[in-house]
């Protein structure tokens, strides 16, 4: 069990310290990867920025992930074709939540890209952080996406997930650091302590904690960030 997001973060940092030396870009998974980013970043001396990722959920299931799109020129969507057969999802239903998610990717992307642009991992080492895994949708995703954006290496960093999701990534990444793989895996939030439900301005707070730290980061405009 960890106690909270921040305690998990620092656990999975002491954890990535061999990376430090590479000056990786640590990517959150929002909302709830956020903290747990920000504690790798710090001790890693590393940036801090996010991915834009929605989960698309089964009909009447919203929790069951049957896939996830990620923000980016070109959007890049994964789809869990095994799931999606076996609970006869239709393809109209697909196409409506496809455009639904990249509808509240843009509204994010207001909320926390205002005055800056994502970092790019075109030959970088990229930490994908998120607080754990259960189906693995919109790490895949994310996976994808910074693969297509040219990353050098890409490091899988999580607290928590099913001992079959780390095989599954472990074929698709050049590392993946879990620190518990509990059986029987029943949720994420089932083994901290303390797992609140975050918003836009506690992930605001987390990104402002690094303006100023002397990592560059893309202009895009001198506006300030606002919920």
């Amino acid at each position: 069990m960890f106690e909270n997001r921040n305690q998990a973060g620092a656990a999975l940092a002491n954890a990535l310290a061999e990376y430090a030396e590479g000056i990786p870009v640590t990517y959150a998974l929002l909302r709830g990867g956020a903290p747990v980013a920000a504690e790798v970043a710090k001790r890693l001396n590393a940036p801090l920025d996010l991915i834009l990722v929605r989960k698309i959920g089964a009909p009447g299931q919203s929790e069951l992930a049957i896939g996830a799109v990620v923000d980016g020129a070109a959007p890049t969507i994964i789809l869990h074709e095994d799931i999606i057969r076996d609970i006869g999802v239709s393809g109209d239903f697909i196409e409506k939540a496809k455009e639904v998610a990249l509808a509240e990717i843009e509204e994010r992307r207001k909320i926390f890209f205002r005055d800056h642009k994502q970092i790019s991992p075109a030959g970088k080492t990229t930490i994908i952080v998120d607080d754990g895994l259960a189906t693995g949708a919109t790490m895949e995703a994310a996976v994808k996406a910074m693969r297509k954006a040219g990353a050098k290496r890409i490091v899988v960093a999580i607290p928590v997930a099913p001992s079959e999701a780390i095989a599954r990534f472990r074929s698709i990444v050049d590392d993946v650091i879990c620190l518990e793989t509990p059986t029987p895996f029943w949720s994420v939030g089932n083994h901290y302590h303390a797992f609140p439900q975050l918003t836009n301005a506690d992930v605001i707070r987390i990104q402002d904690e690094f303006e100023g730290r002397g990592i560059e980061r893309p202009s895009s405009n001198s506006a300030r960030r606002s919920v």
